[in-house]
């Protein structure tokens, strides 16, 4: 982390401590990144991660913001009721974080949450057989997929104990008729295990574009052998790996995330 003196006007660099700030940072870079591979909805969806620290405090999107603009410092801190806990002039979108809380409720694990609306997620979730075998990135993730029907939008406190029973110790799920989402310990394992649930959406939407009846699953024996492969851990650790070069990129192509 820069020393104080490198701060720019208005950051909260130098004013909160600096595990604090690095989840800023790598939060910021999630929506910044998530803007880039263009899977943001204006000003919906959102990306929340744990703040270090015995308190049950969280980051989260500012509502109004676009997911380009996100800085590490405009990101507003709450407590598991959606309470703003450090003043700002932002306020957040009460539903987007009905989701979030649940799973950082139960999930100690689950430090970061992200959910998306991505055109082809939201296809797949609107699929009767939902993800299906057909490519690699599908055969990693289904191990680790769960489901949640639709109950509208996410107002309704009584859906969070529904919603994480249905995750259970799963790290993705598909929201029927609604988008993916992904947990994790880290930025970088959230981002690894969303980008492989995305990628294997958009393989899905590309095949059924040739029709059901010519869809090629993959041998029985296939998946198997993957499954046994312990994708889950793999996925943490391809997360660390390529997370600084994400980072590079978008020092190159969306910098000022990091302010």
């Amino acid at each position: 982390m820069a020393d104080d003196a490198r701060a720019v006007p208005g950051s909260l660099q130098g004013r909160i401590g600096p595990e604090e700030w690095q989840a800023r940072v790598d939060l910021a870079a999630l929506y910044r990144l998530v803007a880039l591979h263009n899977w943001d909805d204006g000003i919906f969806t959102h990306i929340s991660m744990r703040v270090p620290g015995p308190e049950h405090h969280f980051l989260i999107n500012p509502y109004g913001l676009y997911f380009e603009e996100m800085t590490a410092s405009s990101l507003v801190k709450v407590d598991l009721d959606g309470q703003i806990v450090m003043p700002t002039s932002y306020r957040i979108n009460p539903a987007g974080f009905t989701i979030h809380s649940a799973i950082h409720a139960a999930r100690a694990d689950a430090l970061c949450v992200m959910h998306l609306h991505t055109p082809c997620g939201v296809g797949v979730s609107a699929q009767a057989e939902g993800l299906l075998p057909i490519g690699q990135n599908a055969l990693i993730m289904i191990p680790q997929l769960a489901y949640h029907e639709y109950e509208g939008v996410a107002t309704n406190l009584d859906e969070r104990e529904r919603l994480v029973a249905d995750l259970g110790d799963c790290n993705a799920m598909l929201l029927r008729n609604h988008g993916t989402l992904a947990v994790g310990g880290s930025a970088a394992h959230v981002w690894t295990t969303m980008f492989f649930l995305e990628r294997a959406c958009a393989q899905q939407v590309a095949a059924l574009s040739a029709g059901r009846a010519n869809i090629l699953i993959a041998p029985e024996a296939a998946r198997q052998t993957i499954a046994s492969q312990n994708p889950r851990e793999g996925m943490a650790k391809a997360g660390q790996l390529g997370w600084p070069g994400l980072l590079r990129k978008l020092d190159r192509q969306a910098p000022g995330y990091d302010s």
